[in-house]
């Protein structure tokens, strides 16, 4: 916008009131009357001019005001009369209203846009007024997880569902937390986080719910399935051989007992079969202590240790396994002050399992080598990596990885991963394997 041409007129009239009152001094001065009531009637016309000028370009100021002060954007002020000045100040008005409009547009937009993102997703959310209750706004995945019709205030809620309100509106979750809600006929499994935030001087408060009965049981119900295919696997390799045992030692006997003075007993075959199912036994046996030993890490110790000292002791106790199968073992720490919060014992336990494993799996290469190392994440959490050389972790059973008692070994009791994994969720940690087969394996544990 330019103001030349307001300079310009509002320039003029106030030398013309200049001049004005010069003729009325002039005159008083030489007591000319001409020139008094001259310069008296061209300063009334001056004044009354210049005062015109502006206070019309007040008013015109004043009324765009005003339509701001209302939201009324729509409105158009004339830009084809008048003064050039004034012209020229209704086109700044115009742009300024379209301005504002346009944003107000792309905002509403992006709000709509917002709002869909939001009704679409599978996770309740719903905002409220914390001093009087009111909802600010609630999507439908929010009233269907909970079986709830649209409602305006929360005090629906609590006069129909006590119980609920107090879970969801009066408890504070500053981290999220898994809950149970009764409903009216069956519980239901959510996580739950809140938070309080300000807005025009008022107190709101926004809920996020998620249902994760669902997940929960149908990874339960996978968990089971790998869980009873592995012990099934392990229960059958133990009884087919025992019952064939049986058979054949029963057998025995019924022929010996028919044919008692042609074919006398074998008692050295029995025996033999006896020892056998003796053994059998006992392996089911140890099997179900290990399954046993699963359950029994159910919560954690947790002290700050530094990553140095952790490595020192696992180096010496590693020593002797290592200097027997010629094994490079190297420890990296990017910070010497880096510092845990965990249990000590459980977290030895965890990366011994892992470098014997480690061991195992370069077992065969010529110049082994296992790196562990300590550093910050991305996330600025610490982290603790089993880096080996080995032969590496075929892909198809990448899954069934951390799946109690299976193992890749002859020997394995299928139990050390699926331990490890168990004591890191005890530390709200978790552990990850990125494999390569042929090329080696890497174990992170994310605290």
């Amino acid at each position: 916008m330019t103001y030349k041409s307001y300079l310009a007129a509002l320039t003029i009239r106030v030398i013309g009131l200049l001049i004005a009152l010069t003729l009325l001094a002039f005159g008083m001065v030489s007591f000319h009357t001409y020139a008094i009531i001259g310069g008296v009637l061209l300063s009334i016309i001056a004044v009354y001019g210049l005062y015109r000028f502006v206070i019309k370009r007040f008013l015109e100021v004043d009324d765009f005001f005003e339509s701001v002060k209302y939201r009324d954007f729509s409105r158009w002020f004339v830009e084809t009369k008048g003064s050039q000045d004034i012209r020229e100040l209704h086109k700044g008005f115009n742009l300024v209203n379209k301005t504002i409009k346009k944003i107000d547009s792309e905002r509403q937009a992006q709000f709509v846009y917002l709002q869909k993102i939001l009704e679409m997703v599978n996770i309740g959310i719903i905002a409220y007024n914390v001093e009087s209750g009111d909802v600010l706004w609630t999507n439908d995945s929010f009233l269907k997880t909970l079986d709830f019709p649209a409602f305006k205030n929360i005090q629906f809620v609590e006069k129909r569902r006590p119980k609920i309100y107090d879970e969801l509106f009066e408890t504070y979750h500053s981290n999220t937390a898994s809950v149970t809600l009764e409903m009216r006929q069956e519980s239901l499994k959510v996580l739950i986080s809140d938070t309080v935030f300000e807005m025009e001087e008022h107190s709101f408060k926004l809920i996020v719910l998620q249902n994760i009965e669902e997940t929960l049981n149908r990874n339960e119900s996978e968990a089971w399935k790998k869980l009873l295919s592995v012990m099934t696997h392990e229960i059958m390799n133990s009884i087919a051989p025992i019952t064939s045992l049986a058979e054949t030692l029963q057998k025995n006997v019924q022929e010996s007992m028919e044919n008692s003075p042609q074919e006398p007993l074998e008692l050295e075959d029995i025996n033999a079969g006896l020892n056998s199912i003796k053994k059998r036994s006992e392996g089911l046996m140890k099997f179900a202590k290990t399954y046993r030993s699963l359950n029994k890490v159910t919560h954690v110790n947790k002290t700050k240790v530094k990553a140095s000292v952790l490595f020192n002791s696992i180096n010496e106790l590693m020593k002797p396994s290592l200097e027997d199968k010629e094994v490079s073992l190297i420890f990296k720490l990017e910070d010497p002050h880096l510092t845990f919060e965990l249990d000590t014992y459980l977290i030895e336990q965890v990366l011994i399992n892992l470098i014997l494993n480690a061991i195992d799996a370069t077992d065969a290469i010529s110049q082994p080598q296992i790196i562990v190392t300590a550093n910050h994440s991305h996330k600025g959490t610490g982290q603790i990596k089993v880096t080996d050389n080995g032969s590496g972790i075929p892909t198809e059973i990448m899954d069934s990885i951390f799946v109690p008692f299976f193992s890749t070994k002859k020997t394995g009791s299928g139990i050390g991963l699926s331990l490890c994994k168990q004591i890191m969720l005890l530390h709200s940690g978790k552990i990850q394997l990125h494999s390569i087969e042929g090329e080696g394996t890497v174990v992170s544990l994310l605290f």
